[in-house]
């Protein structure tokens, strides 16, 4: 019975510490940062836009630069449609340095994306990554449809 428990006691560990003993195995380094994106000049005015504004803690400059039926998509919160909406879920963000990377991007006509990551400040290593989904009228200037972004953190054990 005891040499059971032992037994099962031991597998259990060799399951637990499998994954880092093959990363070890493997001498696989760390995921190196994805390198940046040029972006044409529209979009890159985008990305600038919404550093400065976050920057300033300029809540209505934020929400401007979304469509009007445009979505906030933030980890841990609701939905937000609508330029008052995302105005106030902004309200007491921001206020400073953002920095905005991209790492793709696509356009066909008036739809496009951004796909990026974030940081803050002086840090070297993103803190995080969003995709951003654009659209405009026209010729008009490229607006946010949708920003989701999400931390590079692991998540908090509760």
């Amino acid at each position: 019975m005891r040499r059971t428990r032992l037994a099962m006691i031991f597998c259990s560990a060799l399951l637990l510490a499998s994954p880092a003993i093959a990363h070890d195995a493997e001498g696989a380094k760390p995921a190196q940062p994805l390198p940046d994106a040029a972006l044409p000049a529209p979009l890159e005015r985008v990305l600038r836009d919404y550093e400065q504004a976050w920057r300033l803690g300029d809540t209505k400059a934020l929400a401007a630069l979304f469509a009007e039926d445009g979505f906030v998509l933030q980890s841990n919160q609701p939905p937000v449609r609508g330029r008052s909406a995302i105005e106030a879920a902004y309200a007491g963000q921001g206020g400073s340095p953002l920095r905005l990377r991209a790492l793709a991007y696509s356009v066909d006509g008036n739809v496009g994306y951004i796909i990026g990551a974030y940081s803050y400040g002086n840090a070297v290593a993103d803190t995080g990554k969003f995709t951003l989904s654009l659209k405009r009228v026209g010729d008009g200037p490229w607006l946010i449809f949708s920003d989701m972004d999400n931390s590079n953190a692991p998540p908090r054990s509760r």
